[in-house]
């Protein structure tokens, strides 16, 4: 080969190698014995009503002892700093929620792993689903309540963008952590059953829903070179309807429309195999 075309060949192949380079996932961070690791999120990942309630927590944040974050914490022997809080919306781990400060603000240098779980709320997932209980009333007279509205795409644009902002925000606040997108739990079976009495055209509208989430959620874990868990595909076999759910619908005793004890044991599990697989 001419030593122009080899000079010319090697510098293609150099970029080549770049590109591929700035593709590729983040590089596994390891995880020694007492590295601090951030817990942010929703009630999804608080742990509504699965055990009795986390000391020295925001009471109506409503953690659990037994959450997904406590039990991985306790597993790798990590410092945990759990800012998750039901109700939360992005917005809250962006920007201060009342007397609570933006979850974010718990990130700092020596921050090694960040879990995320969020996004239901700014889709009015969970209370959607409480109102289309009604549709038809469970006790079978005439529903009051009609089905519930569909996110616009203003909430799922602005769902998007403040994902990407987290992402960018925990790599600028806490550099040396891994960032792992937790997705949700999904309860919703193929038919109706006692615990999700929703009917065809109601079922199908919520699972759209939970399925729009999981897809815009993997899709800012892609791009912001972030890790994504997929607890949704956890659920298979685990729905609300099955003899162990994973998250639970209508419900006298726990939570209603949330992860069970399970649940958060399954997810807990999960990504204790991939942080170990990873790193």
């Amino acid at each position: 080969m001419a030593p122009g075309r080899l000079g010319n060949a090697v510098l293609m192949r150099g970029a080549v190698a770049l590109l591929a380079l700035a593709a590729a996932p983040a590089s596994p961070v390891a995880l020694p014995s007492g590295s601090t690791y951030v817990a942010l999120g929703s009630s999804y990942a608080a742990g509504a009503r699965i055990g009795a309630p986390a000391p020295a927590a925001p009471m109506r944040c409503g953690q659990t002892v037994n959450n997904y974050p406590r039990l991985v914490a306790a597993r790798l022997h990590l410092d945990l700093v759990d800012a998750s809080c039901g109700g939360a919306t992005t917005e809250h781990l962006l920007r201060a929620w009342d007397e609570l400060p933006a979850q974010l603000d718990h990130l700092t240098a020596a921050t090694r792993l960040v879990t995320v779980t969020i996004g239901g709320n700014d889709v009015h997932l969970v209370s959607d689903l409480a109102r289309a209980e009604c549709t038809p009333a469970r006790d079978g007279a005439a529903s009051h309540c009609g089905p519930p509205p569909a996110p616009t795409a203003a909430e799922w644009t602005r769902l998007g963008r403040n994902l990407a902002e987290i992402a960018r925000q925990v790599r600028h606040r806490a550099p040396r952590a891994r960032l792992v997108f937790v997705d949700y739990l999904d309860m919703l079976p193929a038919r109706p059953c006692a615990s999700i009495p929703y009917d065809a055209a109601g079922l199908a509208r919520a699972r759209a829903t939970v399925r729009h989430l999981a897809r815009v959620t993997a899709a800012v874990a892609r791009r912001e070179r972030a890790t994504l868990l997929r607890a949704g595909a956890l659920s298979r076999g685990h729905d609300s309807c099955s003899a162990e759910p994973y998250a639970v619908g209508h419900s006298d005793t726990g939570a209603s429309w949330h992860p069970t004890a399970a649940g958060h044991a399954a997810i807990a599990a999960a990504l204790i195999r991939l942080l170990r697989d990873t790193s």
